[in-house]
C-alpha cells in the first residue's frame, strides 16, 4: 500500500525535500522550477481523483475515468502521447476542472524523467491524507526564490498575510475576494482562519454560501490560475468537480466588478500599463497607467458598503503626484483609511522594492460632506531593519507587535501610540503636499551642511526611481509571463508544444 502524507511535520519537511530534490534533476533537463510545480499539480490532482475514486467510503469518480490508471499502465515510450491526450481531455471541461487543465502542458521532454515523477515520486504517496495543502505552499515557498522565471512576483510572504488575516478577523458572514491572487495566499489564509475560529450555531445557510462562493479571485495569467485553483484545492476551499470556479481568469480592471465583497485581501501587481490598455471605467475616480493606483480604485468598486480591505501596494502610491495625489484625497473621502503598515526593503522577490500595507473601511458617506477618515495610524516595521536589495524573510513572530497595537476587533480608540505606532489627525493629512501619506513615525534628523526641503525632494525623488525601476521589472517579468502562451520564448513554460 502506498503510504500516506503525514501530518508530522518532519515527516512533511522530508516529503517536500524529495519532491524539490527532483526538481532539481528536470532543471538540470532544462525544466524551470514554476514549469515543475505545474506538472507536480496536475499529477497530484490526478493521483488523488485516483484515491478518491478507490475509497470504500465516499466514494467520487471527479475525472470520470481513472486517469492515474492510464499513465502507470503506459508504455515509457508512449507515456507522453497518453499524458498529453489526458491534459487535453480534462482542459475542455468546464468549472474547476476545465481551470485546473487550461492551457496545461507537458514539460518534460524526456519520458524516463516523465515517468519517474509518476512512479517513482507521485505514485508513491497518497494525496487525499494529511496535510498536503502544506506541503504544496511550501513547494510554491521555493519556487517563489526561483527569480530567473520571475515566480516571485505572485507570491506575498506567508506571515505577512498571516499577519493581515489576523487583524482583519475573516467572518462566517463575510464573502473574501483577491482581484490579482496569484497563488491564493490570501484566500486560503482567510479560510484557514475562519476554520481555526469557526463559531458555534452556523446555519444550513450559512454554511452553503460558505461551500459555494465566500472566497472568489481574479488571477490575469493561466499558469498562475491553475497554482492558485490546485491550491485551492488542496487546501479544502473548493473542490476539483465544483461547477463554478473560486478564481476567474482575466484582467480584474478591464470592466466593473459583477459581484462584491465584504473583505478584500490582496497584493496588486506593481508597475505601469501602456496607454493602449489603460482601463476605462466609469466607476473609477481618474484614468492612469499605474496598475496599483487602478487597483485601488477596482478595490473600491469592490467593496460593498461596511466592506474593509486590506491592500499591499509599493511606496509610490503614497507619494505619487497628478492621479495619486486626486486617488488618495479621494480614499479618504469615500473610505475610513485607519492603518498603514510600512514594510522593510527586500520581503518581495524585487530586491529594494519598499511596499505598504494600506487598511481601509467603506463605510455610508457622511451625511455633512466630511471625509469618512478620521485618523490614520501609522506602524513603521521598516526602521529596524537595514535597507538592503537581498531578500528579508520575516517571520510571523516580527509581525506580532504590530498585531498586538492593531488590536484586533477592538475599537481603533483603544489604541495606544509607542514608538513604532503613531496617529496622523486627517486634516493634517490633507493638508500636506500633494496629500502625501510617506509617512515617519519617528522623523530621522536633517543631514549636516544641507537644507531640509532640498533634502525631502531628493528622498521623494529616489523613492521615486526606485519605485519604478522595481515596478518595470515586474511589469517585465509579468509581460514575460503572459506572451509565454503565444511562443514568444523557446523555453517558456507556456508555449504551444509542436504536435
Amino acid at each position: 500500500m502506498n503510504p500516506t502524507v503525514s501530518s508530522h511535520p518532519g515527516h512533511d519537511q522530508a516529503l517536500v525535500e524529495r519532491l524539490w530534490s527532483f526538481g532539481n534533476v528536470l532543471r538540470d533537463n532544462g525544466t524551470s522550477g514554476l514549469e515543475y510545480i505545474e506538472q507536480l499539480s496536475c499529477l497530484i490532482i490526478l493521483k488523488r481523483a485516483q484515491e478518491q475514486r478507490q475509497r470504500p467510503l465516499n466514494w467520487q469518480d471527479v475525472l470520470g475515468f481513472d486517469a492515474w490508471a492510464r499513465l502507470t499502465s503506459a508504455e515509457r515510450d508512449h507515456l507522453i502521447p497518453v499524458y498529453e491526450q489526458i491534459l487535453d481531455q480534462l482542459a475542455a471541461r468546464s468549472g474547476t476542472l476545465g481551470l485546473l487543465f487550461r492551457r496545461a502542458q507537458n514539460r518534460i521532454p524526456e519520458p524516463a524523467l516523465l515517468h519517474r515523477l509518476i512512479v517513482d515520486v507521485v505514485d508513491r504517496y497518497q494525496w487525499s491524507a494529511g496535510d498536503i495543502g502544506a506541503i504544496f505552499e511550501a513547494l510554491l515557498v521555493r519556487m517563489s526564490a526561483d527569480t530567473k522565471t520571475g515566480a516571485g512576483q505572485y507570491f506575498t510572504p506567508r506571515p505577512l498575510i498571516e499577519a493581515i488575516v489576523q487583524c482583519v478577523q475573516p467572518g462566517i458572514d463575510d464573502t473574501v475576494a483577491d482581484p490579482a491572487c496569484g497563488t491564493g495566499g490570501f484566500l486560503i489564509k482567510a479560510f484557514d482562519y475562519l476554520v481555526d475560529n469557526f463559531p458555534p450555531g452556523v446555519t444550513a445557510a450559512q454554511r452553503k454560501r460558505l461551500d459555494q462562493g465566500a472566497f472568489f479571485g481574479t488571477e490575469l495569467v493561466d499558469a498562475t490560475a491553475r497554482l492558485a485553483t490546485t491550491n485551492l484545492v488542496l487546501h479544502g476551499v473548493t473542490r476539483a468537480d465544483e461547477a463554478h470556479p473560486c478564481i476567474t481568469v482575466g484582467d480584474a480592471l478591464a470592466r466593473p466588478p459583477v459581484r462584491r465583497a465584504t473583505l478584500v485581501l490582496t497584493t496588486p501587481p506593481f508597475g505601469r500599463r501602456s496607454t493602449s490598455e489603460e482601463p476605462y471605467r466609469e466607476d473609477f475616480w481618474t484614468l492612469t497607467t499605474s496598475r496599483q493606483l487602478n487597483f485601488l480604485q477596482h478595490i473600491h468598486s469592490l467593496l460593498e458598503t461596511d466592506g474593509r480591505a486590506a491592500v499591499v501596494v509599493p511606496d509610490s502610491v503614497l507619494f505619487e503626484g497628478g492621479a495619486g495625489e486626486l486617488i488618495r484625497r479621494r480614499l479618504l473621502a469615500a473610505c475610513d483609511v485607519h492603518t498603514l503598515l510600512r514594510l522593510p526593503t527586500g520581503i518581495f522577490y524585487a530586491g529594494g522594492l519598499k511596499a505598504s500595507v494600506l487598511f481601509f473601511d467603506k463605510p455610508d458617506p457622511q451625511p455633512d460632506g466630511s471625509p469618512s477618515t478620521t485618523r490614520l495610524w501609522v506602524y513603521d516595521l521598516r526602521s529596524p531593519y537595514t535597507a538592503t536589495a537581498k531578500p528579508t524573510t520575516l517571520t510571523g513572530a516580527d509581525y506580532a507587535d504590530f498585531v498586538s497595537c492593531y488590536r484586533p476587533g477592538r475599537p481603533r480608540s483603544e489604541r495606544v501610540e509607542t514608538p513604532r505606532f503613531r496617529s496622523f489627525a486627517v486634516q493634517d493629512l490633507l493638508a500636506r503636499t500633494g496629500v502625501n501619506l510617506d509617512l515617519h513615525v519617528a522623523e530621522p534628523p536633517p543631514e549636516p551642511f544641507m537644507l531640509e526641503e532640498p533634502e525631502a525632494d531628493l528622498h521623494r525623488m529616489a523613492q521615486e526611481i526606485t519605485a519604478e525601476l522595481s515596478a518595470a521589472l515586474a511589469e517585465f517579468a509579468s509581460l514575460t509571463e503572459a506572451l509565454r502562451p503565444y511562443g514568444v520564448h523557446a523555453d517558456s513554460p507556456d508555449r504551444e508544444a509542436k504536435r
